[in-house]
């Protein structure tokens, strides 16, 4: 009996020494709270991946939405908070000559495969999405299409645009045809119908007669009448 007595001792001993040891490497293993202080690239990658599991379970846990509207609010900033110490991490490993995470690696997504809508670096993940006030940060408006500069209006621009290439079609010319020769026409007939108007009407026998009878003023009495119309000019312009 003292032998097995001995024997349960010692093994507890041993399990007990053995927790305490684990203990003790868990307490030493203890993540660092700042990246830099971290000078070893093995234990980086280490704590990087450590920080994506905890990522993953958390935004497995928010997309709960019976947690209620503080708990998912929680869940979403500490996800953010490991988002940045991420960031931290990638930021020392590539500065201990590891990789660039930051250009190699995927961008961040939601359950549903679609990138993570966030403002101003703050993501949202889950049912915090769909939050009071969150949801009206994503139902903006989309903004106008931009305006085409004058270059991209002109690329579109061709012989056609301005119908040098009317011709080549073999329909245009011949209507082109046929309405000249009408405008013509039309041309003609009214050209015909004012000179039938305009011919004079053959004078009476008694006024060809008064015609002939008139008297026609000859040269010299032209030159008297002016001379004696500016005659009667000056005199009404100086005497009077």
């Amino acid at each position: 009996m003292a032998r097995n007595a001995e024997k349960a001792m010692t093994t507890l001993a041993r399990w007990r020494a053995a927790h305490c040891n684990d203990g003790i490497k868990k307490e030493q293993e203890r993540r660092p709270y700042l990246a830099s202080e971290c000078k070893d690239l093995r234990k980086a990658e280490k704590w990087r991946m450590q920080i994506i599991r905890e990522i993953a379970k958390k935004v497995a846990q928010i997309q709960n939405a019976g947690l209620g509207e503080f708990r998912i609010r929680d869940l979403n900033d500490e996800i953010n908070k490991l988002l940045r110490e991420k960031r931290h991490w990638e930021v020392q490993i590539k500065e201990l000559g590891g990789p660039d995470y930051s250009r190699t690696g995927p961008r961040m997504l939601d359950h549903e495969g679609r990138e993570v809508p966030g403002n101003r670096g703050y993501k949202y993940f889950g049912a915090a999405k769909d939050l009071p006030g969150v949801r009206e940060l994503f139902e903006q408006e989309p903004p106008p299409p931009p305006r085409k500069t004058r270059a991209e209006l002109m690329k579109d621009i061709d012989a056609d645009y301005y119908g040098y290439r009317d011709d080549d079609d073999g329909i245009l010319l011949p209507l082109e045809q046929k309405d000249e020769q009408d405008d013509r026409e039309l041309l003609i007939e009214e050209w015909k119908k004012k000179k039938d108007d305009k011919q004079p009407e053959p004078a009476a026998e008694g006024e060809e007669m008064e015609t002939n009878q008139m008297h026609i003023p000859s040269q010299r009495e032209i030159q008297e009448a002016l001379l004696l119309r500016k005659k009667q000019e000056l005199l009404e312009k100086y005497v009077l």
